[in-house]
């Protein structure tokens, strides 16, 4: 995954694809990682909130591509949302 792009594509648990539009990337240092915010195209509609999913990111060598990996800690997930309420607060703004 790039960071210049805004789509990535999602394999899930089925093995289905999935085209999704990305909200916003950030590093850790807490961590060490990189995450990375998206929900799947398709699904803005106005009546429903979109689901937004997240995942860490694990850069490969070469920086052209990358393997999406689970977030498994609490304490990540607290940080994902944190960074994420701020990204909204900051939409609202603008």
């Amino acid at each position: 995954m790039d960071h210049g792009e805004k789509n990535i594509t999602v394999v899930d648990e089925e093995g289905n694809e999935q085209l999704c539009e990305v909200l916003f990337t950030f590093n850790s240092d807490e961590f060490g990682k990189s995450y990375v915010l998206y929900y799947p195209i398709g699904e803005e509609d106005d009546e429903e909130e979109i689901e937004i999913h997240a995942s860490a990111f694990i850069p490969s060598d070469d920086n052209t591509d990358g393997e999406l990996q689970p977030i498994e800690t609490d304490e990540e997930w607290d940080l994902i949302e944190e960074m994420l309420n701020t990204f909204l607060a900051e939409q609202e703004e603008e």
